[in-house]
């Protein structure tokens, strides 16, 4: 047996991808065999995943979540669409961990934050001219369901306290710290460590300025608890934020996000 776009058809013998898209999707112009691209001469195996896509057409919800299936493998795509994410503070790092965990197509995620868009931010974060003066909140999530129609979002636009994260965020798999404020990172981690003890933990720390791409890391301080950056380039006078070096360490945040529901890394459930 095959699949061919998430559908069960019967195997045939010395067939091509190609021929499977002449007979299920004739407009087809993109194959997918076991999640990779391929031509469309190649050979179809017993038990192969095939995926068959039009190029020019707008996919349907559904359709996306099959192309999710294709490239991600499907054991690998259940865990994610099945799993929840808080992304705190949508600067440099949270539009950009946001946008990276749309495209692989969590489950659910929470956006908190709730302040607007201002043209200073526009440097590192994924906002656009038109939508200065929007609340983050709205913007972001406009530019997420323009990437994943099928995803499922939650805005939280209230400030934030200490003792209010419980409340919003208990129920979480991963919890990704993105706050400029230092007050709110220590206060973050503190109701993680105390009152959610079942949600895994990505902070960060140190990311400013254009230095070595490689010491951006990820260290691991506790299982499930986890900071990214250098640890030592804040933002300060002739130290500003940059969208290169945020780039870099909000892609450490959303694949260490991504190895924790995975199970690659430990969490704390």
């Amino acid at each position: 047996m095959l699949k061919v776009n998430e559908q069960t058809r019967q195997f045939q013998s010395g067939i091509t991808i190609g021929e499977l898209a002449n007979k299920y999707k004739p407009a087809a112009d993109l194959f997918i065999l076991n999640g990779f691209p391929v031509a469309a001469d190649a050979a179809v195996q017993d038990g192969d995943s095939c995926t068959l896509i039009q190029k020019d057409v707008i996919p349907t919800p559904d359709e996306i979540d099959s192309f999710l299936i294709a490239r991600h493998t499907p054991g690998i795509q259940t865990k994610i669409k099945q799993s929840t994410i808080a992304i705190l503070g949508l600067g440099g790092l949270g539009s950009a961990v946001a946008g990276a965990m749309a495209k692989i197509g969590i489950g659910k995620m929470l956006l908190s934050d709730y302040d607007v868009v201002e043209p200073s931010n526009l440097n590192r974060q994924h906002y656009f001219i038109d939508q200065i003066g929007m609340l983050k909140t709205d913007a972001l999530k406009a530019n997420l369901l323009r990437m994943n129609p099928s995803i499922s979002l939650k805005i939280i636009r209230e400030r934030l306290t200490e003792s209010l994260l419980p409340g919003h965020f208990s129920n979480v798999d991963v919890l990704i710290e993105c706050f400029d404020d230092p007050v709110m990172k220590a206060a973050t981690l503190r109701s993680v460590l105390t009152e959610m003890k079942t949600v895994a933990y990505v902070g960060s720390s140190g990311m400013a300025g254009f230095g070595d791409n490689n010491k951006i890391h990820t260290k691991m301080e506790r299982p499930g608890i986890y900071i990214v950056g250098d640890e030592t380039s804040e933002a300060r006078p002739g130290m500003g934020l940059m969208a290169p070096r945020v780039g870099i360490a909000a892609h450490h945040q959303a694949n260490q996000a991504l190895r924790i529901i995975l199970g690659a890394d430990k969490g704390r459930k």
